[in-house]
């Protein structure tokens, strides 16, 4: 390839592992090279890459992970949560976020904690802007109830998802504790939907590892099952504000 490019093999193998960016003309020459006889086709992957040149505020990141998810989550048409334990990072009050990433990373520098609740914060802005994805959170009600911080910011967090909840493109669910046990009991993750056909659908888990990327169709299909379960099981949207509402007073 790198022959027929007039190029290093260094330079393809940079473009494969996503090191470096591909030029209008590498994707020009490379349909051609691998016939790629739809023209459509060939204006979608030079319309990919003229944006992949139009850097976002999250490429400011040195992960990987963290960019290409926030990427992601940029484009995403719907973005479905479910949660075990914390509040989604969407939802969450800067001071909730903050006592959230000192209890993970205890020994995390000021600065460095100020910037992560800062990247939360911006994050949050697709929720408000003109053409916002569906958002769609599945809480555990332990979420509920696990104190991060103290009361008052607890109070306030759930009053948050009270509050963000009246968006006409958010859906919220509880699954209460009377279920018992369910398909996500033991699995936090993110399931991403994009409108770009060359981009699949996506699973975010995150653990203490960093963040894993599931995209398979038979495990796209798992965590599909998972998410049609866990609506059936929660209370329903009109129910579940009404919970959270109820379970924020009692954080005197």
């Amino acid at each position: 390839m790198a022959q027929k490019l007039l190029c290093s093999p260094a330079k393809i193998s940079r473009i494969e592992t996503a090191q470096r960016g591909a030029s209008l003309r590498d994707v020009r020459d490379l349909a051609a090279i691998y016939v790629v006889g739809d023209p459509d086709q060939v204006q979608l992957l030079m319309t990919m890459a003229q944006e992949a040149k139009q850097p976002g505020w999250w490429q400011r990141y040195d992960d990987p992970d963290v960019r290409s998810f926030i990427g992601l989550e940029e484009v995403a048409t719907s973005i479905t949560v479910y949660e075990t334990c914390l509040v989604p990072g969407l939802f969450q009050t800067e001071e909730y976020a903050r006592a959230v990433i000192r209890g993970l990373l205890p020994r995390i520098s000021s600065d460095v904690l100020q910037e992560r609740v800062d990247t939360r914060l911006k994050r949050q802005e697709l929720l408000f802007r003109d053409s916002p994805p569906r958002y769609w959170t599945v809480l555990d009600e332990s979420v509920l109830h696990r104190h991060i911080g103290d009361p008052g910011i607890m109070r306030a967090q759930l009053d948050r998802i009270v509050e963000l909840a009246e968006l006409p493109h958010v859906v919220v669910q509880v699954v209460p504790f009377t279920v018992g046990a369910h398909m996500g009991l033991d699995n936090a993750f993110t399931f991403l939907q994009l409108s770009d056909p060359a981009v699949p659908d996506t699973i975010f888990i995150e653990g203490l590892m960093g963040l894993i990327y599931l995209e398979k169709p038979s495990e796209i299909e798992i965590y599909r099952e998972a998410l049609e379960s866990l609506r059936a099981a929660g209370l329903d949207p009109a129910r579940s504000v009404a919970r959270i509402a109820e379970i924020s007073r009692s954080f005197a």
